[in-house]
């Protein structure tokens, strides 16, 4: 069974008009206009996710700043959670849509280099109080290396309910040799995607995705993800979401603008991509950064309602 994730919700409040700017990012409206928040969520469960994901991606001192997540941080990944939670609530009981609790990179996307385990553990912790009365599941998301995910588990204490891990991979290269299989797909870390499945089997994960990359490099990945899965003789769950920036050799820094988006990721060339992610046994299927609710109404037809052939 394929199951249906949201999108992008940073690009989503943008186009609604919610307040957005950087360096808050996502966390903005959230700040500010809390009811934006609410239909982005409403949007992506109308367009058919099953899972949404709670916007406490940016709700960190990295985009809030140190002062307001002292102040704040708990109390607005409550509502980040909250949130979500009415929104996948309002979908009835006909359809059990499930709430992701979002646990980012707190230093930065796209910057292991940046980061430290010790410093981070508070900053983790704050998102999962504020988020633990609302969610079904962990999502840590946009990891760069396996220690952010060595770090996510280690927030997370005791809890049981179901963690997934989805990591970045470094697109800044030659994409075309991953996807002709001359070279593999790597972590922004450097490290190999066979390392990230074997620790994230070591850390008890239920679902193993990659997430915030281009969509070309994905299926590569996928792959080689089942292979280790299938030599370990998991139970891991794959997934994908991508993102449709436009390919930057250069890299951007988190906060210095708006990455520009791809014309031809529309729905319909989105889902084609998704289509060859399912065939190569991903089972858990949505968008990143750029990636709107008309785009998961189109997956929704294609990849989880039967239109595989």
């Amino acid at each position: 069974m394929i199951r249906i994730l949201d999108g992008g919700m940073g690009r989503e409040l943008l186009r609604m008009g919610a307040p957005f700017k950087q360096p808050e990012w996502s966390a903005l409206a959230l700040i500010e206009a809390p009811e934006y928040v609410r239909a982005a969520h409403d949007a992506f469960v109308r367009a058919g996710a099953d899972v949404v994901t709670t916007n406490s991606y940016a709700v960190v001192p990295f985009h809030i700043g140190e002062e307001r997540f002292a102040q704040q941080g708990v109390a607005l990944a409550d509502r980040a959670g909250r949130l979500a939670r009415e929104a996948a609530a309002a979908a009835g009981e006909a359809r059990a849509v499930k709430v992701a609790g979002s646990l980012p990179p707190v230093f930065g996307s796209y910057r292991p280099d940046l980061f430290d385990a010790e410093k981070a553990a508070p900053l983790l912790d704050a998102l999962v109080q504020g988020l633990t009365p609302h969610v079904d599941l962990w999502l840590g998301e946009t990891l760069s290396s396996i220690d952010e995910a060595r770090a996510a588990r280690r927030a997370l204490g005791d809890d049981v309910r179901p963690l997934w891990l989805s990591f970045t991979l470094d697109d800044s290269g030659d994409v075309q040799a991953i996807v002709e299989g001359r070279e593999r797909a790597r972590l922004r870390s450097g490290e190999t995607v066979e390392a990230a499945v074997e620790a994230a089997l070591e850390l008890g994960a239920q679902a193993f995705l990659f997430n915030c990359s281009q969509a070309e490099i994905m299926r590569a990945a996928v792959v080689e993800a089942r292979d280790v899965r299938e030599r370990n003789g998991a139970a891991l769950e794959l997934g994908v979401y991508a993102n449709a920036f436009e390919p930057e050799r250069e890299s951007m820094a988190a906060n210095d603008g708006l990455s520009k988006l791809r014309a031809d990721l529309e729905p319909q060339g989105y889902a084609e991509f998704a289509r060859s992610w399912a065939q190569a046994g991903a089972s858990l299927i949505g968008g990143c950064c750029g990636i709107g609710p008309e785009h998961i109404e189109r997956l929704a037809s294609v990849v989880r309602d039967g239109a595989m052939a």
